[in-house]
């Protein structure tokens, strides 16, 4: 779905990790870094297999750019990693990735990070500079094992298809509610929503004290997770709208065995939040929708079809899968080697998916949530809002009415 997105099919996406520190971190501290990225999980690109049916792979690539240097006022740094996010990464023909450093008139140092998502997500990402840091060896090194490793994958590719296209054609024969399922899919694919948008987003990133967000969470019959949907909720929800907004709410599918890769596993379950919801009813709504199934293809067709039709047909019969009213995800707390760089305490840390260039989606708002050095931090992306004060006034006040202080940055 990523490499699709990225060769112009659906809505691209590019991570990026944003980290603050209060010194000058030197250049040679920066170009080892670079270097070590490169040579890490990062340090990949796509190729397209020669065996037809077979998927594309992972092969090393230690192509990088250069660090990119900017001196930028004390109120610029959202604008200044927007233009970072802007800037091409490109999977398949490299780089993938790209570290930029701002040094603010304020003092201190901004680092960005993007990287295609395509390469990893944001754990992923904050995965990568860990072990970049540490001097680790890359978790999940990528290579190519050749013609004989594609063939394999093209007949279990094939295989899986084709078992699964007969058993789904067998349930449309007796089942009234597949084919009700399938009809409506078929309907729908494709389509523009009547709410989709076209702008330019709006960002907005705010740090809150993570101890009095778990206090308030907890007060209010919730979790930290539940409250966040809730605020989020609160603050995509337009001035006299009564319907529910449907949550995208991504779900890490990795175990604690790989819990550090960079790889892209995730499923996507829904949230409906009514105007009225509480936190304690958002945190029931949450509980029941990660205990049913995830969203999946219809009718239970097998989702490996899309990787054996053309780009244009996948994005044909899914366009941006995953996209409802709102997006959030929660990223959880960040490896703790991420606290210094070249001897500099890092102040702090974002991480957000963000969309180069003018996007055109249903979702209205996107937010992520990390944790790290006893603060949480919202990043937000909107396409619903006028401009970024607007977005981060907006969102100081929706977390005022939980009793929480936020430091917009």
């Amino acid at each position: 779905m990523f490499l699709r997105t990225h060769r112009g099919w659906g809505t691209p996406i590019v991570m990026q990790g944003l980290w603050r520190t209060d010194g000058r971190v030197d250049a040679s501290t920066l170009d080892t870094l670079s270097a070590d990225l490169a040579r890490g999980p990062l340090g990949r690109r796509v190729v397209r297999s020669r065996i037809p049916g077979a998927r594309p792979r992972f092969e090393p690539s230690s192509d990088a750019f250069p660090v990119e240097y900017a001196e930028i006022e004390a109120g610029a740094v959202l604008a200044w990693a927007d233009e970072q996010g802007s800037l091409s990464v490109d999977p398949e023909h490299g780089p993938a990735w790209r570290l930029a450093c701002a040094r603010p008139a304020d003092g201190g140092t901004v680092l960005s990070l993007v990287c295609s998502h395509v390469i990893a997500d944001a754990r992923g990402l904050a995965a990568a500079i860990a072990a970049a840091l540490q001097g680790l060896p890359p978790s999940d090194t990528a290579g190519s094992e050749g013609a004989v490793a594609d063939m394999w994958d093209a007949t279990r590719l094939a295989h899986r298809v084709t078992t699964g296209t007969a058993r789904a054609v067998a349930g449309l024969v007796v089942s009234g509610t597949r084919r009700a399922e399938l009809r409506r899919f078929l309907h729908v694919s494709g389509k523009e929503s009547p709410d989709t948008l076209r702008h330019s987003p709006a960002a907005a990133v705010l740090d809150v004290d993570a101890g009095r967000w778990d206090a308030a969470a907890e007060q209010a019959g919730g979790t930290p997770n539940s409250l966040f949907l809730s605020v989020v909720a609160e603050l995509a929800r337009r001035d006299g709208e009564s319907r529910p907004l449907t949550i995208s709410v991504p779900m890490d599918l990795r175990g604690a065995s790989t819990s550090s890769g960079t790889a892209n596993s995730v499923a996507v379950v829904e949230v409906d939040v009514h105007p009225q919801d509480t936190v304690a009813d958002v945190r029931a709504a949450s509980r029941a929708a990660f205990s049913a199934p995830a969203m999946t293809s219809p009718a239970g067709f097998p989702e490996e079809m899309l990787q054996l039709v053309p780009d244009r047909v996948a994005h044909a019969l899914t366009g941006n899968p995953g996209e409802r009213d709102v997006l959030c995800s929660n990223i959880g707390p960040l490896p703790d080697a991420l606290v210094s760089i070249g001897g500099h305490r890092a102040t702090g840390i974002a991480t957000r998916a963000v969309h180069p260039g003018v996007v055109t989606s249903r979702t209205r708002l996107s937010a992520y949530l990390s944790r790290f050095g006893g603060r949480y931090t919202l990043a937000l992306e909107s396409l619903d809002s006028p401009g970024h004060a607007e977005l981060r006034e907006r969102a100081t006040t929706v977390l005022a009415r939980h009793g929480l202080a936020a430091r917009g940055w």
